[in-house]
């Protein structure tokens, strides 16, 4: 049974866009701890992000500083902090998450309508 996340790749379920490309995509989190907090998935599913060979994992955080480069411009912050819990999507992925903190609390997200979010967005978006 595929992933949430190879469902969204697919097309199946809608997400915030930020990036895509042949191997990764980039979409904001629907449950996230900042306003900005950004997926960045590879698109072969793979559960832990350790069993990708060493060209995707070079080219995912890659992917991934481009990325964060335009949260950065786009939400005002610290800097982007990375994450990599791995354990609620058996699919790899990283949190690109704005800082305001020293720390990341996934226990408190916060909330976003769905205009919240496609504004958050396309402010990124336009930073690419």
């Amino acid at each position: 049974m595929p992933t949430i996340f190879t469902r969204i790749i697919n097309g199946e379920i809608p997400c915030h866009k930020i990036a895509e490309n042949e191997q990764f995509i980039a979409f904001l989190d629907i449950r996230p701890v900042a306003e900005g907090h950004t997926l960045v998935v590879p698109k072969k599913e793979i559960d832990y992000i350790f069993d990708h060979d060493d060209q995707t994992l070079a080219d995912m955080m890659v992917f991934a500083k481009t990325v964060a480069k335009a949260i950065e411009k786009a939400i005002p912050c610290l800097r982007v902090g990375l994450a990599v819990i791995g354990l609620e999507v058996p699919h790899t992925h990283l949190h690109l998450i704005p800082l305001h903190q020293a720390h990341i609390d996934f226990r408190h997200p916060i909330q976003q309508s769905p205009e919240q979010l496609a504004a958050t967005a396309q402010k990124i978006v336009a930073q690419l």
